[in-house]
């Protein structure tokens, strides 16, 4: 039974359908091969009790707050501020990449509107001072990452529902790795420039004054943060709430940066019924195939095979990172979460690993999928931001971060409070 729903799987996925639909086909494949019931006449049930969901209202939330925040012109004014106070380091204006993207992720919950918000505003300045190019482009490829680990994040959102985690807890555990990884991304940039100076591209001198006064651009983004996250944790708003509340808070900026019309909000409201019709068609998907899963008892079949198989907790962690990095070389990331976690936590958590921790754990193994080729979102994202230019400096160049978020697993694994103490204290 097992095998039979792995072959099937692949082939479904491996003639370029829809993975959405490629989870619903399989269902309905499997229903009549191992049931004695018609599960299928649940279909429409299991589809209205999923997208009726109400924590799943967070996500076109978010993504609407990121598409304002994409069309305001807050990431340029943001850019040139992080330019002004990381461009002293070794590696100049790459250093703003990575802080530019940190502070938009605590903002859009999204790795590709983070991406693309940060790549269109910073590209310009690979020729203009000089920098290794691969390197750049791996810079706002990687930074990207950070859109589905800092808080808020729609995948963390994904995840809460799917293993009945706590969505708060979530957050808060996401905040330390999040800001960990931004750090690993800057030494390696700072050590890169340092054997290489050349890479480095031209020194970038701001004075004090300047970027003091830049310090402004830096608040919009901060506040949006804390409207979003503090309210959450104030207990005024629940997590679909609190993104309501980031929506007018951007639509707010929006208006007294002078970018608010009705071309923008008619292209942000077309952007996210395209991304939230793309993210609901998995879910309900994903959720169909687990119903038949469940009904014809094929997830306590592979939890019973796995944890029968008698294997050490740290050894079935190795297991997990090898799985989730090959798989994330041919599935999108959300479809690759969504697809797998039902299945993949029940057994992590049988093995006695915590539900927060493996959810920033499963995160992380996400995010060096969205930078591996040959589907790595991010990189074809940076890609199409380009003028011109081979696909493969992307890819060379997003290698060091690739090293530096399995860093962060093994940090992870290794101490296990980096993503649990915040939620230990506050949660």
């Amino acid at each position: 039974m097992i095998a039979t729903a792995l072959t099937l799987l692949l082939i479904l996925i491996g003639v370029s359908i829809p993975v959405g639909a490629a989870l619903g086909v399989l269902g309905l494949i499997l229903d009549p091969l191992y049931s004695f019931l018609p599960l299928s006449r649940a279909m429409g049930e299991v589809a209205w009790g999923t997208s009726n969901e109400f924590l799943l209202v967070a996500v076109p939330l978010f993504i609407m707050l990121g598409e304002i925040l994409l069309r305001s012109g807050l990431a340029e004014r943001m850019y040139n501020a992080m330019s002004l106070w990381l461009s002293w380091l070794p590696g100049g204006l790459m250093h703003a990449n990575i802080g530019a993207s940190a502070l938009f992720a605590a903002t859009s919950g999204s790795s590709v509107a983070t991406a693309a918000t940060v790549g269109t505003v910073a590209l310009p300045q690979i020729k203009k001072q000089n920098y290794h190019e691969p390197l750049f482009l791996g810079s706002l490829a990687a930074g990207g990452t950070l859109g589905i680990l800092i808080p808020p994040s729609i995948n963390l959102v994904i995840y809460g529902v799917l293993t009945n985690t706590s969505v708060p807890k979530l957050y808060l555990a996401g905040i330390l790795p999040g800001l960990g990884m931004a750090l690993l991304f800057i030494l390696v940039i700072a050590l890169a420039c340092i054997v290489k100076p050349a890479w480095g591209g031209k020194k970038v001198q701001a004075p004090w004054r300047a970027r003091f006064a830049s310090l402004v651009h830096l608040l919009p983004p901060l506040a949006i943060f804390f409207l979003v996250v503090g309210s959450i944790y104030a207990g005024v708003a629940t997590p679909t709430e609190a993104a309501a509340l980031g929506v007018i808070g951007a639509l707010i900026l929006a208006a007294f940066s002078r970018r608010l019309s009705w071309k923008m909000l008619k292209e942000t409201f077309e952007g996210t019924m395209k991304s939230t019709a793309m993210i609901m068609l998995i879910v309900i998907g994903a959720a169909f195939l687990n119903f038949i899963m469940s009904g014809i008892g094929l997830t306590n079949a592979i939890t019973s095979a796995i944890t029968g198989l008698g294997v050490s907790p740290t050894l079935m962690l190795l297991v997990l990172v090898v799985f989730y990095l090959v798989l994330g070389c041919f599935m999108e990331t959300l479809s690759m979460m969504i697809t797998t976690i039902p299945i993949v936590a029940p057994v992590m958590m049988a093995l006695g690993f915590d539900p927060v921790w493996l959810g920033i754990v499963i995160i992380v193994l996400v995010e060096v999928a969205l930078i591996t080729p040959p589907v790595g979102l991010n990189l074809f994202v940076v890609q199409s931001l380009r003028p011109a230019g081979s696909m493969n400096d992307v890819m060379i160049g997003s290698l060091p971060f690739v090293l530096m978020l399995l860093g962060m697993v093994f940090l992870l694994a290794v101490f296990p409070d980096i993503a649990l103490w915040l939620p230990r204290v506050f949660g």
